[in-house]
């Protein structure tokens, strides 16, 4: 089911229990414009408040990048003055915020190109899977920019400060197989098999207990911001709520009875 959306730039559909997240805009590397931003707001939060959707995969269309970052292209007709600036920036936080927070789990499947705020993107996802020609890299050394203390926390956490230094200083582009060494992508699966493999491992996690992978993601989650006790007290929420599932008596009885479960999210 294709969803209904204010911008060609993005596309939104569901399938199988699969919600899939298309940055539409090859002609310029999938760069990000506002209407994107907008849009990827939109697309997460029928996602998040769909049962149907068990998870989501972004991925970029046209085969050479995921995201190349900002469009700077037309900064100068929507971030030319400071009112534009802020309305801008209310927009692409909506979007930004949706990405990391968003509570199902969340896949990237990278071809290409993921550079810059590309890769800001990309670590919002709790799986990777990239291609052997994949290239990663953050070159705001290169370009007198800054980047925000969100994105650099995160790449910190997940690669380690010592190579986020070495990413971020050196201003270096990684290949797949650096990225695969160092924990930057989970999986690197050759082009022609990268959508199968990502559709299965979807198809994977969509047959589990929704519950307890909600449960799990939150509680990595929350290991990731330093464990502050609103965070964990959430966790134990839902961890009881698992336990007083319908899910959890099911897979009882699925195991019992040694066939596959089916879960329903309660």
């Amino acid at each position: 089911m294709e969803l209904t959306l204010d911008t060609d730039k993005m596309r939104g559909a569901i399938e199988d229990g699969v919600g899939w997240m298309t940055f539409n805009n090859p002609a310029r590397h999938n760069a990000m414009s506002l209407e994107m931003w907008q849009a990827i707001g939109d697309i997460l939060e029928r996602f998040a408040t769909d049962d149907a959707v068990r998870l989501v995969v972004m991925q970029g269309a046209g085969g050479k990048a995921f995201v190349s970052g900002a469009d700077i292209s037309e900064f100068d007709s929507k971030r030319s003055n400071a009112e534009q600036k802020a309305e801008y920036g209310r927009i692409s936080a909506r979007g930004g915020r949706a990405l990391a927070t968003l509570s199902k789990p969340l896949i990237a499947k990278i071809e290409g190109y993921c550079i810059g705020g590309g890769l800001a993107t990309a670590l919002n996802a709790d799986i990777r899977f990239a291609t052997p020609d994949s290239t990663f890299g953050i070159p705001a050394a290169r370009l007198g920019l800054g980047y925000d203390y969100e994105g650099l926390a995160k790449l910190s956490r997940v690669v380690g400060p010592s190579r986020a230094r070495d990413i971020l200083l050196s201003a270096r582009f990684l290949t797949a197989d650096e990225a695969l060494r160092i924990g930057l992508v989970n999986f690197v699966v050759p082009r022609d098999e990268i959508h199968d493999e990502v559709v299965d491992y979807a198809r994977r996690v969509a047959a589990n207990a929704p519950l307890t992978v909600r449960a799990a993601k939150a509680a990595v989650d929350a290991w990731e911001r330093g464990g502050n006790q609103d965070d964990l007290d959430g966790v134990r929420q839902l961890v009881d709520a698992c336990f007083d599932s319908e899910d959890y008596r099911e897979g009882r009885r699925a195991f019992a009875e040694k066939r596959p479960p089916s879960f329903v999210g309660r």
